[in-house]
């Protein structure tokens, strides 16, 4: 039996709060990780060590320091932004809950994925390999956290995605987080640096409604219908 999706059961003010959610989360990731990086290429300032974290001889934290802060902060924007949107899905038929383990791996397999991605575009350029490989490896962790969230959604039943739909939101993903990553290699002021940001957003939400678009939901013989006014619950 086939059950009724909904994704949209708060109305478009959920997809607006999502959306600036990740476009926060990475115009602060990207200033923070790439502008670091393009001057530890040049040679300066030079690191120093303390007693605490490592710094510049200008007393600012390294480039390795600002790299894993960008990653956290672009990580958590991506991470947030899907468990945002997912409030407004529900399945009319049957109540949703969301297995822990799940969201949290996803948690940390986004920061990895962006950290690499940063790690390699920042520290080689604006070369297209560099280019590719981290809009890659980051569209690859947008993908990896929206798709183990609903893989930890709970209810009776199962979901069912339809093939060139899934591999339509990965190809967005990497291509707008792409155009992210450029972006922010050329940021000069904070308005660039926006530009970078909802770039980024474009690339999250995009794959995040596309991946939704592909899904189906089968129901488990002899399920209530249930009308499920609330989002899923921790």
């Amino acid at each position: 039996m086939r059950g009724t999706v909904d994704g949209f059961t708060h109305g478009p003010a959920i997809l607006a709060l999502a959306f600036l959610v990740a476009c926060l989360g990475a115009a602060v990731g990207l200033r923070c990780a790439i502008r670091p990086s393009r001057t530890a290429r040049t040679g300066r300032p030079r690191e120093t060590r303390t007693g605490g974290p490592r710094t510049t001889r200008t007393g600012r934290p390294s480039g390795t320091v600002r790299l894993l802060l960008g990653a956290l902060s672009v990580g958590f924007g991506i991470w947030i932004m899907h468990h945002v949107a997912i409030t407004g899905f529900t399945v009319v038929e049957a109540p949703l809950s969301r297995d822990r383990p799940h969201v949290l791996i996803g948690l940390v397999v986004v920061v990895v994925m962006v950290g690499v991605g940063l790690f390699v575009v920042g520290y080689r350029g604006a070369t297209r390999m560099a280019l590719i490989t981290g809009g890659a490896l980051t569209g690859l962790g947008i993908a990896s956290t929206h798709y183990l969230g609903m893989a930890g959604i709970r209810f009776q039943g199962h979901f069912t995605y339809e093939t060139p739909l899934v591999v339509l939101s990965v190809l967005i993903a990497a291509t707008a987080a792409t155009a992210a990553l450029r972006a922010a290699l050329s940021t000069r002021t904070l308005l660039s640096g926006l530009g970078a940001g909802v770039m980024m957003a474009l690339a999250v939400t995009g794959m995040h409604y596309t991946g939704m678009a592909a899904l189906g939901v089968q129901l488990q013989p002899g399920v209530p219908s249930v009308v499920s006014a609330d989002p899923p619950a921790d």
